[in-house]
């Protein structure tokens, strides 16, 4: 190969990447209190996640679960997305009762508890569950 065709293959190879990673929507997180007042002004329903740097499963979520455009796209779309550190917001933790990490609340739009998931959710699963919380569907 010489060095003109591997410029041309590095650029295409870069290019390619970049749009990627572009079109891979990442998934727009609120603080707790911002969340709230936006969840109320868009009639949006909250999706609370909880977790802590420690934890493997948590970081399996973050890699996996929510890099999954379809994840990411649904829950910026219908929800109000917020992450919560426990190690960092350990009253919150209290006030929802976490016994466990991650845990994940559905919350309406004033802020009710809608049900919550223990555990690690991989995305094949959560974007079904987003779906039938958002639709109202567990109302029937």
């Amino acid at each position: 190969m010489n060095l003109k065709t591997l410029r041309m293959f590095t650029l295409i190879l870069a290019v390619c990447l970049i749009s990627c990673n572009a079109h891979s929507d990442k998934i727009y997180w609120y603080s707790y209190d911002e969340g709230l007042q936006l969840a109320k002004t868009e009639n949006k329903k909250i999706f609370l996640h909880f977790w802590a740097s420690w934890c493997g499963y948590c970081t399996k979520m973050a890699t996996q679960t929510f890099n999954d455009a379809s994840v990411a796209d649904y829950l910026n779309k219908n929800f109000i997305p917020i992450k919560i550190n426990t190690d960092k917001k350990k009253s919150l933790a209290v006030k929802y009762k976490v016994r466990g990490l991650p845990d994940t609340w559905f919350l309406t739009n004033e802020g009710e508890n809608i049900t919550n998931l223990a555990g690690y959710i991989p995305p094949d699963k959560l974007l079904p569950i987003l779906k039938y919380i958002s639709t109202d569907s567990y109302k029937d």
